[in-house]
């Protein structure tokens, strides 16, 4: 089966994790810092918190932000749970703004009309998350510019996005955000097995997120509430997680941070070789704009089914023949979970036919020349038997 998604660990990558090991630290040693700095100098941002998945570090970025009861999050209905999941965890409302049929990401077109109404409903949102689907930056300049008139605070979910740019710099710099999240888990662009980062140019919230991530304790004497017992002393000054990185976590990590670049170029390389084959077929992948430089987490082709059974047809049949298509992503108010809450899916319109009409295909790294032939030609030729069946099935 060739995977969607896979890591690329290298003797570099292993001797690094064998290191720590042996060596005196586990947990809270010394990698843990230096991958958070290396991230910060990559991303040129002031402050990043490392933490043991990208869902922690989504939920600390909300805390950091006092969400809260009574608060909105907006985000994008086309993502992972996650992305949603960490405006409840805080006790928040969650909505949805409908996605760009393009590109995928969220619409700034949807989302300007959407704070219009809310703005005189007094129903604004306290953050919103934009998702940068498949490693693509969505429209964060325009984004900032309706948080600046709207006074809303912004998370970017970047975690399909580490390596990516936009308007010439890298995802991650805050430019136009309040925070920015990574993902590391193993088939992102690089890994930590398991591991996320929160990274800002705030320095408040940087103490906050780094105090959330550890049981709300804090160890610095200048801190305290009172005067230091002693060197032992520490205080729990408000109700925190255990969601930090380990050291075995942060040595591999900071390794793979050494080939991101080569990571980011290769998936570029091979992404192009798609996007010509399939033009030549007939097929679009989702739109990358002028202004992005995307990472290629994904590569998302969007197809002209008529029913969504020729779509599930053919990643079926994908699978079949040994390429593991995939699906990203179910609408998030289509789970059960969130249906109970009340979404209606009708106010979604580009959301629901992204969901009929894409597929994702293989794409990273290690894909073999003749890997990347196999998974060109057996799509083109599924592609062109459902394509008749399609022309003999009424539209939904």
């Amino acid at each position: 089966m060739i995977p969607y998604g896979k890591q690329s660990i290298s003797q570099q990558d292993i001797d690094a994790v064998i290191d720590v090991l042996k060596s005196d630290w586990l947990t809270q040693g010394p990698k843990v810092p230096a991958f958070e700095q290396a991230i910060a100098q990559y991303c040129k941002v002031k402050f990043a918190s490392a933490t043991n998945s990208a869902t922690s570090a989504l939920h600390i970025a909300c805390l950091a932000l006092g969400l809260g009861e009574g608060d909105t999050v907006w985000t994008s209905p086309i993502s992972f749970v996650a992305s949603a999941n960490c405006a409840l965890y805080c006790g928040a409302t969650i909505d949805f703004v409908d996605i760009d049929l393009a590109t995928g990401n969220m619409s700034v077109v949807e989302l300007e009309k959407k704070l219009i109404i809310a703005d005189q409903s007094n129903c604004l949102p306290k953050v919103v998350i934009p998702v940068h689907l498949a490693g693509q930056s969505c429209d964060m300049q325009s984004i900032h510019k309706l948080a600046l008139e709207y006074n809303f605070k912004i998370i970017e979910d970047a975690s399909h996005a580490i390596g990516a740019k936009y308007l010439n710099k890298p995802v991650g710099c805050c430019q136009f955000s309040d925070i920015t999240v990574f993902s590391f888990h193993p088939v992102k662009i690089i890994t930590s097995a398991e591991g996320g980062m929160a990274v800002t140019n705030n320095q408040e919230i940087a103490k906050r997120l780094r105090r959330l991530r550890s049981h709300g304790i804090i160890s610095d004497p200048a801190e305290m509430t009172e005067q230091s017992h002693g060197p032992w002393y520490y205080q729990q000054i408000e109700l925190g997680f255990n969601y930090r990185m380990t050291e075995l976590h942060a040595a591999l990590g900071l390794s793979q941070l050494n080939r991101l670049d080569s990571f980011v170029k290769t998936r570029n390389i091979i992404a192009k070789q798609f996007d010509k084959f399939f033009t030549e077929q007939n097929m679009q992948s989702l739109l990358v704009t002028e202004d992005c430089y995307s990472s290629y987490h994904l590569y998302i082709l969007r197809l002209e089914f008529s029913n969504q059974a020729l779509q599930a047809m053919m990643i079926k049949q994908l699978r079949a023949q040994g390429i593991q298509a995939h699906l990203h992503y179910i609408p998030i108010f289509l789970q059960p979970f969130y249906k109970q809450l009340g979404f209606d899916k009708s106010a979604f319109p580009n959301a629901m036919k992204y969901y009929s009409k894409v597929v994702t295909i293989p794409l990273h790294p290690t894909l073999t020349a003749q890997e990347i032939s196999t998974v060109k030609n057996t799509v083109k030729s599924l592609y062109q038997q459902l394509s008749s069946a399609n022309k003999s099935t009424p539209s939904q």
